[in-house]
Order: C-alpha cells, then sequence, then structure tokens
C-alpha cells in the first residue's frame, strides 16, 4: 500500500505544501523527508512516512522548521544514524528538540545528552495543529482503521479488509447507508457514515481551487 500526497497529509496533519516544501533540500540541509517509495511524480508515501510526517507535524506546534532542520542534520550527521526517521522518538519543547532514547535524551540542537525529559507524546495518538483535530492514526474514525498488516496500511473498515473509499463512493452515489450490506455484507450502517465522514475529512486536504478565468470576448 503507499499513500498519495493527499491521503498522507490528512492521516498525517501536514498541508500539501508542507509535504512539498519537507521534500526539498536547501543550502546546507537535507530534507525533511523524501517518500521512500516515489520522490517524483506521481509522488507515492509509505505508512513509516506516514508516521514520520506526524512526528514533523508535532514537532511544528513548539519548534520552527529551521530548528527541525538543525535537529535532523545533527541526527543524521552528528549522530550518524540513518535509520528511517519514523524509527525515532522526537519530542520539541519551547527551546529545543530532543531524540528520546531508552536511558537518555539527547538535545539535537544544543547537543547536549542525558536530558530528563518531563513528558513523552506518543505520535500515533490524536492532536491538534492550527486548530484542526488530526485523528488517530491507527483509528482515524470510529469505524475506520489503519494496519499496516492489512491491505498494505489503506484505510478500511474496523474488521474487514473493505476499503474505506469503495463505502463512501457509494454512499455518495446515492446509496442509503442502510443498504451497504447488499454491496459489502460485513458493513455496518454505522461503519458506512464513517467510512464517508472520513473521506469528507480526506478530500479537505484537496488545494482550493483556482478561479477560472473569463472567456474572451
Amino acid at each position: 500500500m503507499t499513500y498519495s500526497p493527499k491521503l498522507a497529509a490528512a492521516l498525517s496533519g501536514a498541508t500539501l505544501r508542507q509535504l512539498a516544501h519537507w521534500r526539498k533540500a536547501v543550502p546546507g540541509r537535507e530534507a525533511v523527508l523524501v517518500p521512500e517509495v516515489s520522490g517524483e511524480r506521481p509522488i507515492l508515501y509509505s505508512f513509516r512516512d506516514v508516521v514520520a510526517l506526524r512526528t514533523c507535524v508535532k514537532l511544528r506546534n513548539d519548534a520552527s522548521l529551521q530548528k527541525i532542520r538543525r535537529a535532523l542534520d545533527t541526527l543524521r550527521g552528528d549522530l550518524r544514524e540513518a535509520d528511517h526517521l519514523s524509527s525515532y522518538k522526537l519530542v520539541a519543547d519551547e527551546s529545543t528538540i530532543y531524540l528520546a532514547e531508552p536511558d537518555q535524551a539527547v538535545d539535537l540542537v544544543r547537543r547536549r545528552a542525558h536530558v530528563v525529559l518531563h513528558e513523552m507524546v506518543d505520535v500515533l495518538r490524536p492532536f491538534y495543529r492550527d486548530g484542526r483535530h488530526i485523528p488517530d492514526l491507527l483509528r482515524p474514525r470510529e469505524h475506520v482503521s489503519v494496519d499496516p498488516a492489512v491491505r498494505g496500511g489503506m484505510p478500511v473498515i474496523q474488521g474487514t479488509r473493505v476499503p474505506y473509499d469503495e463505502v463512501a463512493a457509494l454512499l455518495r452515489d446515492g446509496v442509503p447507508a442502510e443498504k451497504i450490506s447488499d454491496y459489502f455484507p460485513s458493513v455496518t450502517a454505522m461503519a458506512a457514515r464513517s467510512a464517508v465522514d472520513f473521506a469528507d475529512y480526506v478530500d479537505s486536504y484537496d488545494p482550493p481551487r483556482e478561479p477560472r478565468e473569463a472567456a474572451a470576448g
């Protein structure tokens, strides 16, 4: 399973503009995150990429992008950590960004070790970014789940292998939620409503349409 930029944005809380910006290197610094599936069109993210993106979005609540890039440079360059970004627990406060390890925390901005962290944040749990509620990654809606072992992480109806977007498409085409079991026997009406609610949320990440130019003449 791979994730389009729009679905990766919806599951991570990043905007499409942020994803595009984070894919690019800047003078003297590496890109924040290049999709491991495809960094060129069509852009495709992995499940690990989405987890890493959620980390970056949460860091942006307390740290500037410049500070995040500096911390990643320390992580990748000075500490020579080469694993996928999703493998690390990164935590920010108003002054710096830490790499949290079992026996210590390393200040990646001021480059100090053995720092005491008072709070750890689970990047998979729900959070808020710019007033928007970013759902739980593994349970973005009550009846919608994301499991890398089920369809590679495609959001599906909880307890099934039915993709949420196929159910949502039927409701949008006018099929009543109470009739969805005629098409997918394992999907309840409540689950169908959850699917279309999540689809609406995902679609809210569509870029705004530019107004058409007035026809000449």
